[in-house]
């Protein structure tokens, strides 16, 4: 994308939080909400004579990811020290990957708004150890001091770092959107972005079109939501555009996005590597992966979104918005093939979760799992429809009664009485009996008023309270009123 004469170039680092029970290198659990403090022990609080272990499931997941995004994890590893000084940070350094990570490289596909297919390279994804969080409001002393929790510091994250080859806040947007996918399918994160489980930071910078030179970069921080992602971006893009269409110097600095102002604000001036004074732990020997191990958690990955929401478009004939969304969740996608290996009919599986069941769970918000309705109860409900023994509309009154009892369709069906009149001699009659009533509408139509038609089956079904075949009514209808 090109605006005002300038090519935007986006990079994303991505930080997300593994779904291990214990931090990445003691045994300190990782639970949501603990008590401020609560999940600490002498490694991860930096005490002297704490030794680091790491933990097998976090390295697991770094490896499923490597393949995931189709690189081989690297046979060897290193942890290395990234020094600093901050509250949060007890140890007063960082163990994290940096000369040697797990995973070098891969990409990523996205899909872009207009239709276009974009595959994004991955520079790395490296195994490090979460800081602490800083609290400055909300305690009693909120006004003099700052409260520091340690319940994060050593929480495993996978820092996942894209290739500057994002030129715009749509592609940036696409892009987490794709990766937090993914990551959800193969179960190492759980994508929660209020959590903090899910994190990025954003390397924006701009360049004339048609250099290839990169200009000087900014990194922008707090942005806890897709949204937050392509407006700060957006705004960060103009903010550059017009420093230098006026002549002044973007400067490196890391900058905070401030959701209430719609702006950014300077923290500090961009460290660069050589600041972090990196190198080798000294309590943490080469990390190796052997090729069985990776083989190993080679079979444990399912198919994988991409390969998922293409399957569904070739083999059910969904168009590409239905498969998007059914392959939005692992669980999504799953229930939907369960509802078809049911002997439902795709396209209306598709819309009866779409529009009915997603619109009661408002959405995915609760998640499919919990689903009032189970894969096997809206089949049955489908092969109602199918067969013709409700109509689409009465479908949606026992829809609605399913979600509150949870009773299966047949058994609404018989205990209502709602099943569909099929009797041609019967429907014949309501519909003479119709012809017979209304002689005015008759003629009207046969005067070409064709809009009286639908009178006529308004009237039909208010006869037989909404019972009767649509479609029969509809042929003994042009049939008797051509006569």
């Amino acid at each position: 994308m090109i605006i005002s004469g300038f090519q935007p170039v986006i990079g994303l680092e991505v930080h997300a939080q593994l779904t291990t029970q214990s931090k990445l290198f003691c045994g300190c659990e990782t639970t949501f909400g603990a008590a401020p403090n609560a999940q600490t022990c002498p490694v991860c609080l930096g005490l002297p004579g704490a030794l680091p272990v790491p933990n097998e499931a976090a390295i697991r997941c770094a490896i499923k990811l490597g393949l995931a995004l189709g690189d081989h994890p690297a046979r060897t590893s290193i942890f290395a020290r990234k020094n600093y000084f901050y509250p949060d940070l007890p140890k007063g350094y960082q163990i994290t990957q940096f000369a040697h990570p797990v995973v070098a490289g891969g990409s990523l596909s996205i899909d872009l708004p207009d239709g276009t297919v974009k595959t994004i390279a991955i520079t790395r994804a490296h195994l490090e150890e979460d800081a602490g969080q800083s609290s400055h409001d909300g305690w009693p002393q909120s006004k003099t001091k700052s409260y520091v929790n340690l319940n994060r510091a050593g929480t495993p994250l996978l820092e996942i770092v894209s290739e500057p080859e994002i030129h715009s806040a749509e592609e940036a947007q696409a892009y987490l959107i794709a990766l937090r996918k993914l990551v959800r399918y193969i179960e190492i994160c759980d994508g929660n972005m209020e959590e903090g489980s899910f994190r990025c930071d954003a390397n924006v910078s701009i360049r004339p079109a048609g250099s290839t030179t990169l200009g000087t970069r900014t990194e922008l921080k707090n942005l806890n939501s897709f949204n937050n992602v392509r407006r700060a971006i957006e705004h960060e893009i103009h903010r550059q555009i017009t420093l230098v269409t006026q002549g002044e110097e973007v400067i490196q600095a890391t900058l905070l996005w401030d959701v209430d102002s719609q702006s950014t604000r300077i923290m500090r001036t961009k460290e660069d590597a050589h600041d972090y004074r990196y190198f080798p732990d000294p309590d943490l020997p080469p990390l190796t992966v052997a090729e069985e191990w990776v083989a190993e958690v080679a079979r444990e990955i399912p198919e994988l979104p991409r390969a998922r929401y293409l399957r569904f478009q070739e083999t059910f004939q969904l168009s590409s918005d239905d498969a998007l969304l059914l392959t939005s969740e692992k669980e999504l996608a799953d229930y939907f093939e369960e509802v078809l290996a049911h002997g439902a009919n795709p396209k209306l599986a598709a819309n009866w979760i779409k529009t009915e069941l997603l619109r009661e769970m408002k959405g995915l918000e609760q998640g499919i799992g919990k689903s009032p309705i189970s894969a096997k109860q809206l089949a049955g409900l489908i092969a109602l429809i199918q067969d013709k023994t409700i109509s689409g509309k009465i479908a949606k009154d026992v829809f609605s009664e399913m979600v509150v009892s949870g009773k299966d369709p047949e058994t609404i069906v018989h205990a209502r009485g709602l099943r569909q009149i099929t009797d041609r001699a019967a429907l014949e009659a309501v519909v003479a009996r119709l012809i017979a009533d209304f002689p005015d509408q008759v003629a009207q139509y046969r005067e070409g008023k064709s809009k009286v038609f639908g009178f006529f089956v308004g009237q039909a079904m208010r006869a037989t309270k909404g019972k009767a075949n649509p479609q029969l009514i509809n042929d003994l209808l042009i049939h008797l009123l051509s006569q």
